[in-house]
């Protein structure tokens, strides 16, 4: 009876070790995912999506990294695509992730679409996927909308009279791709939009924020980092955003929860975690059998409140206490 249990418990473990263990090793062992990043390592948005997809990917795969810099040096991206390229051919891996879209127009595109059998997996796209012939044959994702109308309601309630706003951004492919969601959605927005002002220097942006300041109520700023100062040298978002503040203080809607921490006034945030694990999921489907072209490109869901109180109290806002239930309060950081 005794050898009998021993018998049967052995199984067991054998049949547990077949259906879940093994398939596991073996896919570690295959596993290799190339992560090729649009921006710099340091962008706080890169960061959240190195969350998300080393959530589901790190226990199973080898990753590697690279980062096209292009937040702060667009006009070497097409020579860093190049060199993301051979460090594909030379690692080749089984699966690839590519986020934004500088990554699709300068990598992605001209060099993987429909030319290797490697399933990629883009995110953050702001453009229509069709711009860049996606969906392809080996290429799916997940698509980037920016919260703005979620923002605007939001901002709204907290304070009632503001009536317009005005985009601020420097010029970028992200720019245009933001802009044209505006001109797509004005029309469902609680606020009049007045326009769009893109700019190269910060010297441009004071100039702008003192006339816009006398035409409009509030700003949307999505982000300028890389603009350069006076000297040429790229600022950051955390740079930037106290300068806008004082210069234009008035409430700024964005969509980051970084950004507010930064100075502006509140946002219903993305998660750029959301589209690192949206996309690892999608790649785990693809290096486990299924067909690309039975995956289907989708997009980020959910957004959060979040308010930086330092700001609301700097600018005399009170707001009715059920518009800042269930919302995070953040305060600037110094």
């Amino acid at each position: 009876m005794k050898d009998s249990k021993i018998i049967i418990s052995i199984f067991f473990s054998f049949i547990i070790w077949v259906v879940f263990i093994f398939p596991l090793t073996v896919f570690s062992a295959q596993n290799k995912v190339l992560v090729v990043m649009s921006y710099e390592e340091s962008y706080p948005w890169v960061d959240e999506i190195k969350q998300g997809i080393e959530f589901l990917l790190s226990g199973t795969s080898r990753i590697k990294y690279f980062y096209m810099n292009t937040k702060i040096d667009l006009l070497n991206g097409p020579k860093k695509a190049k060199e993301a390229y051979e460090l594909y051919e030379k690692w080749k891996p089984d699966g690839v992730i590519v986020a934004d879209d500088n990554g699709q127009s300068m990598f992605a595109v001209p060099y993987l679409k429909d030319k290797v059998a490697t399933p990629v997996i883009f995110c953050g796209v702001n453009a229509d996927a069709k711009i860049y012939g996606y969906p392809a044959s080996n290429v799916s994702g997940v698509l980037e909308r920016e919260p703005i109308q979620a923002s605007l309601v939001f901002l709204k309630q907290l304070v009632p009279s503001i009536k317009t706003f005005a985009f601020i951004s420097k010029e970028s492919p992200t720019t245009d791709q933001v802009e044209r969601q505006l001109q797509r959605e004005k029309n469902l927005y609680p606020l009049k939009f007045v326009g769009t002002y893109k700019l190269k220097t910060m010297e441009d942006m004071i100039v702008v924020l003192k006339k816009l300041r006398k035409q409009c109520d509030s700003l949307l700023y999505i982000t300028m980092e890389g603009l350069s100062d006076k000297n040429g040298k790229p600022l950051t978002d955390r740079e930037i955003l106290p300068k806008i503040y004082k210069n234009f203080a008035k409430p700024i809607i964005t969509n980051a929860a970084y950004r507010v921490r930064y100075g502006a006034l509140c946002a219903v945030v993305k998660a750029g975690q959301e589209h690192g694990r949206l996309s690892a999921e999608m790649l785990i489907k693809a290096m486990k059998g299924i067909p690309v072209s039975k995956i289907p490109i989708t997009r980020n869901r959910f957004g959060r409140r979040i308010i930086n109180i330092d700001v609301m109290k700097a600018l005399s806002i009170q707001p009715k206490p059920e518009f800042i239930r269930s919302t995070e309060l953040v305060t600037t950081e110094k």
